[in-house]
């Protein structure tokens, strides 16, 4: 089975099934008589920019991006960021972005997409990136675009946290 044939099989499963995790997924796929590998799967994943949204059972699934109509790759990468992202909290030049269970891998890369040249770089885990500017300065251009596209509005958090917490309204 080649790549586009095996992607079409996880479209399929993630669409008829709630599958929660790459081991779920994996697990899904070889039932189906396709010999993969997690690491496969992960990759999979990454491409097809599957996110992790609540069902209505309140546990995460894998979701798709739904390819709305007028919609251009800016703004399905915009909506990405609306639903994936938490909150955000910096300390000097470190940005930490909390997301949905799931959706940094998907976050991270559209933020890299952006090649915004105040970034370093960014590492994303399940639900936490970290995102290295090159300057304190760059950190309040990012948060402020992040702003401009999101609606995240600064909520600063008690002392006792100490420092900047960025959060949806």
């Amino acid at each position: 089975m080649n790549k586009e044939e095996r992607q079409a099989l996880i479209k399929q499963i993630i669409e008829t099934q709630t599958i929660g995790t790459q081991i779920e997924l994996t697990r899904a796929v070889r039932k189906e008589g396709v010999n993969v590998t997690q690491a496969t799967i992960c990759r999979d994943i990454k491409e097809m920019q599957l996110y992790k949204t609540l069902s209505k059972n309140g546990k995460y699934q894998y979701a798709i991006m739904p390819a709305e109509e007028g919609l251009n790759t800016h703004g399905r990468f915009i909506r990405m960021l609306k639903d994936g992202i938490i909150w955000i909290s910096h300390a000097n030049n470190l940005i930490v972005i909390r997301t949905l269970a799931g959706s940094a891998h998907v976050v991270a890369e559209v933020l890299d997409s952006f090649e915004w040249k105040e970034v370093l770089g960014t590492i994303a885990g399940d639900n936490t990136i970290l995102v290295i500017a090159r300057s304190d300065k760059a950190v309040k251009i990012f948060l402020d675009r992040i702003e401009v596209m999101t609606g995240i509005t600064e909520e600063f958090l008690s002392e006792e946290n100490d420092g900047n917490k960025y959060t949806k309204d």
